[in-house]
């Protein structure tokens, strides 16, 4: 499930993104500690953020670039100012989107399914990725030796490499990015496909199935354990002393 952070600090606009956001089966947490938000940013490591740029204490494009030396997460400006100069310091402080007030939800909910799908999904993986996470290098993730090489569809692990297919990689790009916990269903087949309702749930275990296979190929056996009524999950073994290519 993606998280939402909305930074805003009008109650009446906060609680309609949020209930809005919640309906399409986001996490949402509104933003509490005005003056820490780089801080309250952190602690809950969204995917996407909502920012408001007329705030207490500190504007949101102060914000945003404090954001950004941080992290690459998406940034969508949501505000009243509907200047083209606001939409430009907007990008210029590091925004990647801008929705001017009164919102159109539908506009919202578009630019950020468009945000995340660029960032986390299909797109994410044409481009090669942020290397966002546990990132070896640029486009890159790692996880206890495992490496994604997301601009090359590859998979690596003690010398040994497999190729991916678009869907594998999309998977293997998931779990590399929350090694050890659990994925649920709904997060990956949102990853795969934009449009779930259609999709048959048999599909995903196909995929997860033959993303296995390639793992056993590298000589890690039940590297994706199912998680019952949850999801899945991949564990990694620790490479033993002197081990390694």
């Amino acid at each position: 499930m993606y998280r939402i952070f909305i930074v805003e600090d009008d109650d009446k606009i906060g609680g309609i993104l949020k209930a809005n956001m919640e309906k399409y089966g986001f996490e949402v947490r509104r933003a509490e500690r005005f003056k820490e938000l780089l801080a309250e940013f952190i602690e809950y490591d969204p995917h996407l953020v909502l920012l408001d740029i007329n705030l207490p204490y500190f504007d949101g494009f102060y914000w945003c670039r404090q954001i950004r030396t941080r992290s690459n997460v998406p940034i969508i400006f949501i505000s009243a100012r509907a200047g083209e100069m606001d939409q430009v310091m907007a990008i210029e402080n590091g925004g990647d989107d801008y929705v001017a007030k009164p919102i159109h939800l539908d506009l919202l909910m578009a630019k950020a399914r468009s945000a995340l799908r660029r960032v986390y999904g299909e797109y994410a993986a044409a481009a090669g990725g942020l290397g966002a996470g546990n990132g070896s290098g640029s486009g890159d993730l790692e996880a206890n030796g495992l490496i994604l090489y997301l601009s090359r569809n590859e998979l690596e692990w003690q010398g040994k490499r497999v190729e991916l297919t678009k869907n594998e990689l999309l998977l293997a790009e998931c779990f590399l990015r929350r090694p050890e916990q659990v994925v649920t269903r709904e997060e990956l087949l949102e990853a795969l496909w934009d449009d779930v309702q259609f999709v048959d749930d048999n599909t995903l275990t196909v995929n997860v199935t033959r993303l296995r296979k390639k793992l056993e190929e590298l000589g890690i056996i039940k590297a994706i354990e199912t998680v019952r009524g949850q999801g899945y999950k991949l564990v990694i073994p620790e490479i033993e002393k002197g081990a390694g290519a």
